[in-house]
């Protein structure tokens, strides 16, 4: 039974049952930015088991993509080396949200497994809670295992909390869970494997899958309290229960995962099963293959932080293992379009995104690939030192170092140095960089008011923000900050943080910059200088008390700069426009990585595999131009946050949302999930110019955009320095191209003609024949000439030209460059094993006051004594005579230093 067929049947037999089939979320978690990844079913159903959502329906199933790389579910080290584990998997799992609970979800399972799978019932076992710290056992659970299913007794285990309990984090939903396990390996007798202690100590017994009961609320202390509605989340591995049901006993054998296995034994041309090492390459770049098309398929870029990062990390692994098999030149990007082409049915966007995923991939192997050359050269010799000096452990520093310098992983540092025989402490490492790379901690002042911010949002709650309506507002003084420490009073000249009930000052969010402006109360008048919102909700007012005195509890009016806001204003619906106007152009999987709005300019990071052409740039500002002219209003609505994904609003991945989201409408496409402020009409912004484009990082760009007045200010600039260059071409500005272009050709026939006038002086072309010149020095052919071109170019032409006029001899030029003296010489191939180019320039540098080498057939030196140069050119012969006499083939330094 294939894997499509099993995942359908799955779905298809709890559809049956009642249940709603959900299709997969996004690997990156939507509205949690606790997990880098989705690593269970249960993710997208997390707000409603919590309470904090409904949904249409009690009862649910689905087949979730997940990532386990991270955190406690980090199966990464044990990747193919293993017949089980695995980066990226498919979950099968069903849920209720206070439908039924236990019976029937231990009922569910066995009747799919047994009657559907045809698994045999009597090699299963199941293991329940069996009770610690307070907490009863599961002897619901324990009891429909032996009543209802009829599973006798010595195939009921119970099991502690590491086994059978599960909790969503330390305080919050948790419960009991129960596994079911099968003895898939038929050699092994019932009777032998329950001798043997059952799941918890025998690992021949394969986990199938694990039903967790949500029946409990942890409260922070760790008392337990029953929830008022209880859960079922379950959850088993499509690709092992495919292998069961098969009778594999590898997950690599599967239908999910050998076809790329053969991809990448074929373009490596070895056989998978010929030896362990290679077959554990080539299942690590198999499972990495999966994690990485699917990763970039959901908007994650390799990077050098967050998720990104871990990306990054799985990528490098799979490519270092190519390597291992032989692979030197690129082929990632083809067992990740493998992997498009074995699921894309399933999953569409595989295939939707199948360019943009072999581009990125290609990309990061070709820069990997030399940073992997270079780190391995560094690592080998370090591994070498330390096995001379029988040191069990790679230096911190140097692992550290080539991390932050070379950006070697620490990581693919350790496995390698394992291999060698030797250890690496990774925490050491971490630590190392951090300290030297100033990525630590944050300083004791900054912690300090962060603890102020922290004990402020508790005590006060939430700021009332009220400036989308106005621009001024009264407001109670809750607090005054001076030096990160509370005080009741501030005075005239002293920089304080100031916060209030009710503010019209919008908080730095989202990438919009704060509001500035002014306070006044019944005695003092301040200067608003910063907002921020630096511990969630709460907003804090960055000012400097410029008269008079303020004490908490009075009555303050705060004032928004106006034109400094509506410059804001503009920036950020113009990003809006631009986020909507990217994707159309340059496809769906732009993703903003980030932006900066501010009163000046629009920063827009986003992510790309390639930069952008100018016609592209050019069909981007067009796009944004066209929706600021359409002049459509902009709208503003509150909604949940699920009815706002499900419209289409972009949201941004990391964003922790509340219950209620506000949703902006920017132009007649743009919807996204933003608080900042906007216009009210797109065409508010005016103008918008794009100023620049470039890579920020691999997969990442970024636009630097004016809009408004900025804008126009640029196009006038522009037009001014056209009509400038206009006048000085003494043409009309639509004409300025062409007549440039005509002047540059001009130019470069002008700078032939003086080069080849250069050429001619330097060679003697333009009067004698400077072969009338050469002398012979002990059998040796000379040729000094003084040329009027003294550029080292021009040299060195004219001493080809003049060497291969010559034949066999020396060829010694000297001429002036930039206020210097510069020397050239050239020795025929026929004579460099008895004149040394090198030693003979290195003997006349010194008389201009200079220094010089090069190699046996060609040298150069310059100096700064032009005057003294003819004097270093009669001088060749003599040199060049002790050269030829002295045994060493040098010419001498004491004859070269006197002067006559």
């Amino acid at each position: 039974m294939d894997s499509r067929t099993i995942r359908t049947r799955f779905l298809e037999f709890f559809a049956r049952h009642q249940h709603a089939v959900v299709t997969s979320s996004s690997l990156v978690p939507a509205n949690d930015p606790t997990l880098y990844f989705t690593n269970a079913g249960m993710v997208q159903f997390k707000d409603v088991f919590v309470g904090e959502q409904s949904r249409p329906y009690s009862r649910a199933c689905s087949s979730q993509k997940c990532l386990r790389v991270s955190g406690k579910h980090n199966d990464l080290e044990t990747v193919g080396r293993t017949p089980k584990h695995h980066t990226l998997f498919e979950m099968l799992g069903n849920f209720s949200f206070g439908d039924y609970f236990k019976e029937e979800a231990i009922t569910l399972a066995w009747r799919f497994l047994t009657a559907e799978m045809g698994l045999p019932a009597e090699r299963m076992v199941a293991t329940v809670f069996c009770g610690e710290e307070g907490v009863p056992a599961d002897e619901q659970a324990y009891a429909t295992w032996r009543d209802v299913i009829g599973l006798p007794v010595e195939r009921i285990f119970r099991l502690g909390s590491n086994d059978n309990f599960w909790a969503m984090g330390e305080t919050g939903p948790c419960g009991p869970c129960s596994e079911i396990h099968l003895l898939a390996d038929p050699a092994v007798s019932m009777r032998e494997a329950l001798a043997a202690g059952g799941p918890a100590v025998d690992g021949r017994w394969v986990e199938i899958w694990n039903l967790v009961f949500m029946q409990f609320n942890r409260q922070p202390g760790g008392v337990l309290q029953p929830l008022a509605r209880t859960g079922v989340d379950t959850g088993m591995g499509l690709e092992r229960l495919t292998a069961l049901v098969n009778g594999f006993s590898s997950t690599y054998d599967t239908d999910l995962l050998r076809p790329l296995i053969d991809t990448v034994s074929r373009r490596a041309g070895v056989a998978y099963g010929a030896a362990a090492a290679t077959d554990v390459s080539m299942r690590v770049i198999a499972d990495h293959a999966r994690a990485t098309a699917f990763c970039i398929a959901d908007g994650v870029f390799p990077e050098k932080g967050g998720r990104e990062y871990v990306l990054r990390r799985i990528m490098r692994r799979a490519i270092r293992h190519g390597k291992l098999l032989g692979l030197e030149q690129p082929f990632f990007h083809e067992v990740c379009a493998a992997v498009g082409e074995l699921l894309g049915e399933v999953y569409p966007e595989l295939r939707e995104r199948g360019e943009v995923i072999a581009k990125v991939v290609r990309a990061e192997e070709t820069a990997f690939r030399r940073t992997l050359d270079r780190g391995l050269v560094q690592l080998q010799h370090a591994i070498e030192e330390a096995r001379a000096a029988a040191t069990p452990q790679l230096p911190v520093p140097f692992v550290g170092d080539l991390y932050a310098s070379a950006g070697f992983p620490i990581d693919l540092t350790r496995l390698i140095a394992e291999e060698a025989g030797l250890d690496v402490d990774e925490e050491a490492a971490h630590r190392w960089v951090a300290e030297t790379h100033g990525a630590a901690a944050s300083k004791v002042g900054e912690q300090a008011i962060a603890t102020v911010h922290k004990q402020l949002a508790e005590t006060h709650g939430a700021t009332e923000f009220v400036g989308y309506s106005a621009e001024q507002a009264e407001g109670t003084v809750l607090a005054l900050v001076r030096d990160g420490a509370l005080v009741e009073q501030v005075s005239a000249g002293e920089t304080i943080e100031l916060v209030v009930d009710r503010t019209p000052c919008y908080g730095r969010a989202g990438g919009q910059v704060g509001d500035s402006g002014a306070a006044q109360s019944a005695h003092a008048r301040l200067e608003l200088l910063d907002t921020t919102k630096p511990e969630g909700t709460l907003i804090v007012h960055h000012a400097r008390v410029l008269s008079g005195s303020l004490s908490r509890g009075e009555r303050v009016t705060l004032v928004v700069d106006g034109a400094r806001r509506q410059a804001i204003r503009l920036n950020h619906s113009a990003t809006h426009l631009l986020h909507h106007a990217l994707r159309e152009v340059l496809g769906t999987h732009v993703a903003q990585k980030g932006s900066e709005v501010s009163p000046a300019h629009l920063r827009f990071d986003f992510s790309h595999f390639e930069a952008t052409t100018a016609a592209q740039l050019r069909e981007v500002e067009a796009r944004v131009n066209a929706e600021i002219r359409r002049n459509v209003a902009s709208r503003t609505e509150l909604s949940s946050y699920e009815q706002a994904r499900q419209a289409g609003a972009m949201a941004l991945f990391g964003e922790k949302y509340g219950d209620q989201v506000r949703v902006v409408h920017i132009g007649s496409a743009s919807t996204e999930l933003c608080g900042g402020t906007h216009v009210e009409r797109a065409g508010d912004v005016g103008l918008f110019r794009i100023v620049s484009e470039e890579a920020l990082a691999l997969g990442v760009r970024r636009i630097l955009a004016l809009t408004g007045e900025a804008a126009l200010a640029l196009d006038q600039r522009f037009e001014d320095q056209l009509r400038g260059v206009a006048r000085l071409l003494k043409a009309a500005p639509d004409e300025v191209g062409e007549r440039t272009e005509r002047l540059l050709g001009q130019l470069k026939a002008q700078e032939r003609e003086i080069a080849s006038l250069k050429h001619q002086l330097a060679t003697g072309g333009a009067g004698s024949d400077p072969l009338q010149r050469v002398r012979t020095v002990s059998g040796v052919r000379l040729l000094v000439l003084r040329t009027e071109a003294g550029d080292p170019k021009t040299l060195r032409e004219a001493g080809d030209t003049l060497r291969g006029r010559l034949g066999e001899g020396v060829v010694v030029l000297g001429g002036e460059h930039e206020g210097k003296a510069t020397i050239l010489v050239m020795v025929s191939p026929d004579l460099k094993a008895r004149v040394h180019a090198g030693k003979l320039v290195g003997a006349l540098a010194p008389l201009v006051g200079g220094r010089g080498g090069g190699r046996p057939d060609m040298a150069q030196a310059g100096g700064p004594e032009v005057a003294r140069l003819d004097e270093a050119l009669a001088r060749c012969e003599e040199l060049l005579a002790a050269l030829l006499a002295s045994p060493e083939g040098d010419a001498g330094t004491t004859s070269a230093s006197q002067t006559p």
